[in-house]
Formats: C-alpha cells, structure tokens, sequence
C-alpha cells in the first residue's frame, strides 16, 4: 500500500501539479529523464544515475497509484461529463 508521504514525495519530485492527468505525468517523467540522464551528465555521472533512479521510483510510485484508481464507464455518468456548455445549461436550468 501507498503512504501518503511517498505519494506526496513522487508528486513533488516530478512537479506536476494537483490536477496532472496520467498524460501529464508521463510527459513530465520523460522531461527529467532526459535532463538528468547519465549521457548529459558525463561530468557528475554519479549525480545522474541517483537523480534517474529517483525520478523512475517516483514514476513508477504515481503509475501505481493510477492503476488503483477505479474509472466510471457508467453511460449516465459518461454522458453528464460529455454534455456541451449548452446542453448542461439546459438541463441546469430548463429552457433552450
């Protein structure tokens, strides 16, 4: 199981904020990954290596924290979250 100070650790390390949807947080894994690769860093490789296993322990933290989110396929649902600007007003408020 997850601790909340790992989770909070893996969101700060990776920067992404408190709304980052997975493709957010795949595209910031993958501007560390190539700032802090070894390959760039041929002058403080040690730095690098510790900075890319970090940032692939924090991946892979949030990856698993995603994966245990439960995702709502319920038609109703579905189709109250794909409602126009108008539609959800008419159905707010009646009317055109």
């Amino acid at each position: 199981m997850l601790s909340f100070d790992k989770l909070v650790k893996a969101k700060t390390l990776l920067g992404i904020h408190n709304k980052a949807t997975l493709h957010d947080i795949k595209t910031r894994y993958k501007v560390l990954m190539h700032q802090w690769h070894p390959d760039k860093h041929p002058d403080d490789l040690q730095t690098a290596h510790a900075m890319s296993t970090q940032i692939n322990d924090a991946y892979a933290t949030l990856l698993e924290y995603c994966s245990a989110y439960e995702y709502n396929f319920d038609e109703d649902f579905l189709k109250e979250q794909t409602l126009t600007p108008q539609e959800w007003w008419s159905k707010k408020f009646g009317g055109r």
